[in-house]
């Protein structure tokens, strides 16, 4: 086929002669011909710029911890601002949220009085708090998306999350068999969104199967952790959820903070198995594997959790008077859509409703 001829495409720009064109590319430092700031001097012109980093209230994920106790509201030190609610104070505290706009939150149980064993049964028994809450909330608040945190680890006498051989390590198929029926308990107690973080191998197929068993697939989404580092950011939460590992740590099913591959493979594994949604977790160290999972998967909704460790960083060096909040915490979230989240996951959510009504 005939070459495509460049010619006149530059006409804005001033012609130069064969020995200039010879001596620029031998010159690493010729000015460019390329301007910028005819591009941004307006703001609207700045705004044309910056194409699908639009923050809207459905691009926020609230993430809220439920305790036992109704009319509980513990405050959690780590976190300051972030608190603990009985389902009654829950209630309380989202109505004027979702008031202001808010779409979507992913409900963490803690639990103090149930006692913790080594299957986690309190997981997926009546009295556990989000089973509990997952009816009232429904039916509070119709049109909010209501995802569940599924994991055995908030719930185990270990700490861990998943089912522990006598040796001490996690075994695989009964620690998905425990994940899905925990999952499914959710989905039918109402729950829109399951979202497994526990990072057991094949859990989404799992889950997948006993949603299909039991006629839920079609009404509940599977929002799957794929791509959930070993991170020391999770520090905060840990204390907010009492889910510290009880020993060692969670090396060995978390993905390792400096892996590209094993981060393709993860995100591959729950495509192959029916996941919905797709994570990544933490948020900002991980941008690079944002934009890897976005590329190979853009049909996928993608997900970024903004975790503990990055709240509390952000929200004590914006008190401290190391930068403006505001300006920074936006300009974080920012990346973020551009990298190719489609969902932020912060604890930033009731303060961001509020800037963005402004």
């Amino acid at each position: 086929p005939q070459a495509l001829s460049l010619a006149g495409t530059c006409k804005s720009f001033p012609q130069l002669t064969a020995p200039e064109l010879e001596a620029r590319k031998d010159n690493p430092l010729a000015m460019s011909l390329i301007k910028l700031h005819s591009s941004i001097f307006h703001p609207t012109l700045r705004k044309l710029q910056c194409q699908d980093v639009a923050i809207d209230t459905h691009n926020l994920m609230y993430p809220v911890f439920l305790v036992e106790a109704d009319e509980a509201v513990q405050d959690i030190p780590s976190m300051p601002g972030v608190a603990r609610y009985g389902i009654n104070k829950l209630l309380a505290h989202l109505k004027p949220l979702v008031a202001k706009g808010l779409a979507s939150i992913l409900l963490f149980g803690v639990i103090d009085e149930m006692p913790k064993d080594a299957t986690g049964s309190g997981a997926d028994c009546a009295t556990n708090p989000v089973i509990r809450a997952l009816p009232l909330l429904r039916q509070a608040f119709p049109e909010l998306l209501i995802a569940c945190d599924v994991c055995l680890c908030p719930y185990t006498d270990h700490g861990h999350c998943g089912v522990l051989t006598v040796d001490g390590v996690i075994d695989n198929e009964p620690s998905i068999k425990r994940i899905a029926q925990i999952a499914l308990a959710y989905a039918k107690a109402g729950a829109h969104i399951v979202a497994p973080s526990d990072m057991m191998d094949n859990r989404i197929h799992a889950i997948k199967g006993v949603l299909r068993e039991h006629n839920l697939e079609n009404r509940c989404s599977v929002l799957s952790y794929s791509v959930k580092f070993a991170s020391g950011f999770y520090g905060p939460f840990r204390d907010a959820a009492k889910s510290a590992p009880a020993f060692g740590d969670r090396k060995c099913y978390q993905l390792p903070p400096g892996s590209k591959g094993i981060a393709k493979r993860a995100a591959k594994r729950d495509v192959e198995e029916g996941a919905d949604m797709l994570m990544v977790k933490p948020g900002m160290a991980y941008l690079d594997i944002v934009k890897q999972v976005k590329d190979e998967y853009p049909e996928l909704p993608l997900f970024i959790y903004q975790v503990s460790g990055e709240y509390s960083m952000l929200l004590n060096a914006g008190k401290i008077g190391a930068f403006d909040l505001k300006t920074v915490l936006w300009e974080v979230l920012v990346g973020m859509r551009r990298a190719g989240a489609d969902c932020i996951i912060t604890y930033f959510t009731p303060l961001l409703l509020d800037w963005l009504k402004e």
